[in-house]
């Protein structure tokens, strides 16, 4: 059966409200002025589907939202960006999930969240399992964000996507309610790519060596471990043993790092659905990644393919 899509992606959708650039004096003062506040579309899988779509896929996007105002912004930028949003669930009596990101003046972030939002009341029953056979590839946007799709779920989807041969992508974020390597041991058998950041796999692993990190995740039975290390780059341990350290663009300089990891995660899916060997699918995700960290917000920064073809003749020309 031939794929209508390349890729879909499960996870969250909600709207963001980054605040830039705050500082603790800020509570000092009654009114404190801010150079920008606007309302953004974030959430991995959104924020994953966006860019992918931007660089030239053909994208399906599975989450749940609200029936209210923030659900209809999600579903009219799903509109606009080519995103096919027929996996959407729109459910009544749910509150679409609004993160307000806080972004110091270096690009560091903090979120405000609500735990009572869409995000945090997203089940395996908000995904239709039905509809995995219309892709060439899976990607489950991030472990532990949407907290009732606990690894039970998570086993169910991946089982699934196997049964359609579909290539299985994972990210992740700092557990949220004490999970722990063990609790995620089994889903995480059947990912083919997984993208945590170095910080994240810490705190997971009780590691710090970054070999050391991939092994554990490793022994889960995961095909390539990409642990993304910020202005480093990442680093990559495969099943065979083989190690890359491919290194990030230089001479960016980062003003809001929200969503910096999910476009590196969309560039390097689209890598791979574009066949390219795993060291340059590393090399395109870091360059989609640094563009993304030169605008506000997770998906204003790469708005079409041009720009990250572009970016990358000057990244290989700094490693020549």
């Amino acid at each position: 059966m031939e794929k209508k899509l390349d890729a879909i992606c499960v996870g969250a959708a909600i709207v963001d409200i980054p605040l830039q650039p705050v500082n603790r004096d800020m509570f000092e003062i009654e009114s404190f002025p801010l150079q920008q506040i606007s309302m953004t579309i974030g959430g991995d899988a959104i924020n994953e589907a966006t860019i992918m779509s931007r660089l030239g896929h053909k994208i399906g996007l599975m989450s749940m939202v609200g029936r209210d105002a923030v659900g209809n912004f999600i579903i009219e930028h799903c509109e606009k960006n080519g995103i096919d949003y027929s996996g959407i669930r729109m459910r009544e009596g749910i509150d679409t999930s609004i993160n307000v990101g806080l972004v110091t003046a270096d690009g560091e972030r903090t979120f405000v969240t609500n735990r009572n939002g869409s995000l945090w009341k997203m089940t395996i029953d908000d995904v239709d399992l039905s509809r995995l056979k219309e892709a060439r590839l899976l990607s489950l946007a991030s472990i532990f964000n949407n907290p009732l799709l606990d690894c039970r779920a998570l086993v169910k989807i991946f089982q699934e996507a196997k049964a359609q041969d579909m290539i299985i992508c994972a990210d992740m974020i700092k557990a949220r309610l004490g999970e722990t390597l063990d609790d995620i041991k089994e889903a995480l058998g059947y990912v083919d790519y997984f993208f945590p950041n170095y910080d994240e796999a810490c705190l997971m692993t009780e590691e710090t060596e970054l070999e050391k990190i991939a092994d554990r995740f490793l022994d889960c039975g995961i095909q390539h471990v990409v642990i993304k290390t910020g202005k480093k780059g990442c680093y990559i341990k495969s099943q065979d043993g083989s190690v890359l350290e491919v290194p990030a663009m230089k001479g960016i300089t980062a003003i809001d790092t929200i969503g910096a990891g999910d476009n590196f995660a969309s560039g390097f899916i689209t890598a791979i659905l574009e066949g390219k060997s795993l060291k340059e699918c590393a090399e395109f995700a870091n360059v989609t990644a640094s563009i993304s960290v030169q605008s506000i917000g997770a998906t204003t920064g790469v708005q079409k393919r041009e720009q990250v073809d572009e970016r990358m003749k000057e990244y290989y020309a700094q490693q020549s």
